[in-house]
């Protein structure tokens, strides 16, 4: 490669300007490059770090059931409240965690903890809208997945794949697109252990394209009829489709094109594979991506339950965050470890914890965020806040800060209402400090 075409690609780079497939193999040509000129997967690499550089990304770590932040984050020994569950050194000073956390203790530097979150809702599709959206759901508006309002708003120029990427399974109350559109809903993978289904052509690239361009045709009458929403919207998700499978950052699907060691490094299931999914979809220029962790739901033997889901998501979440770091890329990423609520500081008769949304525990890392704190603190029992309460509006306004996303941008819904990012609160200053 001619030092005048490295010049051109380091200054194109520099300036913001992303080069796409034809350009550099142009420039490759034209330069009499043969021998040791960088492949396009080396080059979508380190275009795609540049990009990262350009914007930002969220990768959501969802705790589906609400966890109990007694054997999390807020450990309580020594008192009824907290049972048998004990507390933890971590890699922060005075800092301390649920002993069911110790990969996640070595990462705590790295942290910041809410204790001190707080909700008035205690049903799950309510409260699983409510974590997701910033709004309650109402049947008049559908209000957006946050994911699909950093897809809208984050700059992710140049990606040919899916801008929201939701591993682990589908919830409608998770929220998709909604008033900002159909372009906008997340791409649902129900395993980071798989390929995307249907995502190879079953013929060739020319013989697939004149199929699309037929079918836009044969949709015209239809949209001429009255049908011209439901037909645009079609198009859009059929052009989106056809431009991912044929793009070479597919192969950030390939988790098994990991070497063994970073596979390794975050254990074994299927919520370990999609923390290193989040990883190669970050580094591929993805700015939103959701992965889901089920079963949080421990109204009964809560405490042998909460170990083995705690022994599920601890190694890959310390993973993920210092793998991210090790890349250069935590900085820019914001790592957010929550669920629609706690667990009650009682225990029930069946050994389990009940719906607890007055106090519950959020997890940040990255994203601008300073790390080794904790922000809120409850009373003796975790049954009442005493310092800091945090509200869902203020965690979302945190967010926007991290992500460089402005709060007040309005969308409007179906009766032409503005409908602001997010209509209250504060971002939680101290953890910008």
């Amino acid at each position: 490669m001619t030092l005048h075409f490295r010049h051109q690609i380091a200054v194109g780079l520099h300036q913001g300007h992303v080069i796409r497939r034809r350009d550099f193999l142009r420039g490759i040509a034209t330069s009499g490059a043969a021998v040791g000129a960088l492949s396009w997967t080396d080059w979508m690499s380190l275009n795609a770090r540049e990009l990262r550089r350009q914007g930002r990304a969220c990768i959501l770590l969802w705790m589906q059931g609400g966890p109990s932040q007694f054997e999390t984050f807020s450990p309580k020994p020594g008192h009824a409240s907290g049972g048998a569950t004990k507390a933890i050194a971590t890699s922060a000073p005075g800092i301390q965690v649920a002993e069911n956390l110790p990969h996640i203790a070595s990462v705590a530097d790295e942290l910041a903890i809410i204790r001190s979150m707080t909700s008035k809702e205690g049903a799950h599709p309510r409260a699983t809208s409510l974590l997701h959206t910033g709004y309650l759901p109402t049947a008049s508006v559908k209000y957006p997945a946050f994911g699909s309002v950093v897809a809208q708003q984050v700059d992710h120029a140049g990606l040919e794949l899916p801008a929201f990427v939701r591993v682990g399974g589908r919830s409608r109350d998770m929220g998709g697109g909604g008033i900002l559109g159909v372009e906008f809903d997340p791409f649902v993978m129900q395993s980071a252990e798989q390929r995307p289904t249907n995502s190879t052509p079953s013929t060739n690239i020319e013989r697939y394209n004149r199929r699309l361009a037929l079918l836009e045709q044969l949709e015209v009458p239809y949209a001429a009829a009255g049908g011209a929403q439901e037909v645009a919207d079609h198009q859009k998700l059929y052009r989106k489709a056809a431009m991912m499978i044929q793009s070479p950052q597919m192969k950030a699907f390939d988790i098994e094109a990991e070497p063994a060691g970073v596979r390794q490094s975050y254990g074994d299931g299927e919520f370990a594979s999609g923390c290193l999914l989040a990883r190669r979809l970050v580094e591929t220029g993805v700015p939103f991506v959701e992965v889901l962790h089920n079963g949080w739901d421990t109204h009964d033997d809560n405490f042998a339950r909460t170990k083995k889901l705690c022994g599920q998501i601890d190694q890959p979440v310390a993973a993920l965050i210092r793998d991210l770091k090790q890349r250069g890329l935590l900085e820019s990423t914001l790592v957010v470890w929550m669920g629609e609520f706690g667990r009650t500081p009682k225990i029930n008769a069946r050994g389990g914890r009940d719906h607890f949304p007055r106090s519950f525990n959020v997890a940040l890392a990255g994203g601008g965020v300073r790390g080794g704190q904790v922000i809120g603190k409850t009373d003796a029992s975790g049954a009442s806040i005493e310092d800091r309460p945090i509200t869902v509006p203020d965690l979302f306004q945190t967010f926007c800060k991290s992500l460089s996303i402005n709060p007040s941008i309005e969308n409007f819904g179906p009766n032409g209402r503005p409908i602001k990012v997010v209509d209250s609160g504060s971002p939680i200053s101290e953890l910008f400090s």
